[in-house]
């Protein structure tokens, strides 16, 4: 089975805006990557805060999914629970909704890898104490 790769906000930000200093970084994973690329809904809503922030159109991040090369992994029905446990385990950190979500993401994905710019990822664990596998420059 072909590996599963999990986006967070990092990455989707670095690939949109040039002047970020991890553009030709994400722009070679991404090309190197088989999409779709996962994610969940908290993440497209920071992607799309901050490239809106940085004065660049919000709807580039919407955009990335209606092209296929993300993919919205519905969470909240059945991991609302796990979700929370999340949040509250990694309080001191502190975890965000979106963190909570990919690592939730992960747990249930065979084989998932995890491309971020956030070291916060090496702190946090999936089910049974175990590393989340991560692409990070």
């Amino acid at each position: 089975m072909a590996p599963s790769v999990v986006v967070d906000t990092g990455p989707i930000v670095a690939l949109l805006d040039a002047d970020e200093a991890n553009h030709a970084w994400a722009v070679e994973r991404i090309e190197q990557l088989r999409p779709p690329l996962l994610t969940c809904e908290a993440v497209l809503t920071e992607a799309t805060f901050l490239i809106r922030r940085l004065g660049s159109d919000p709807g580039l991040v919407i955009d990335l999914v209606s092209r296929g090369m993300l993919t919205v992994v519905g969470l909240f029905d059945d991991d609302a629970d796990a979700i929370a446990r999340l949040i509250r385990r990694y309080s001191s950190t502190p975890m965000s909704l979106a963190d909570a979500c990919l690592v939730r993401i992960v747990e249930r994905t065979p084989n998932a890898t995890l491309l971020t710019l956030d070291s916060d990822f090496r702190i946090y664990r999936q089910k049974g104490r175990r590393i989340i596998p991560l692409l990070t420059p």
